[in-house]
């Protein structure tokens, strides 16, 4: 299976599908940007906030509404 013929069907699954397996991509390359890099120490932060109160996030619709897209 080639590539765009890859994304073509990737691009068909839902929002929540899409997500897991783009999570599951980027977790399966190599490390680029250290541990201690404050912007990873951020994302951290805001994702184990996200994990003990959910009601704290947005939807990707959501975001895509305020952009007025």
């Amino acid at each position: 299976m080639k590539l765009e013929e890859i994304q073509r069907h990737a691009m068909e699954l839902p929002d929540t599908d899409r997500a897991e397996l783009a999570a599951e991509l980027l977790n399966s390359l190599p490390r680029v940007l250290a541990d201690d890099d404050e912007g990873i120490a951020e994302a951290r932060r805001r994702a184990k906030e996200l994990d003990q109160d959910p009601s704290v996030g947005c939807s990707w619709q959501e975001i895509k509404n305020a952009l007025g897209r």
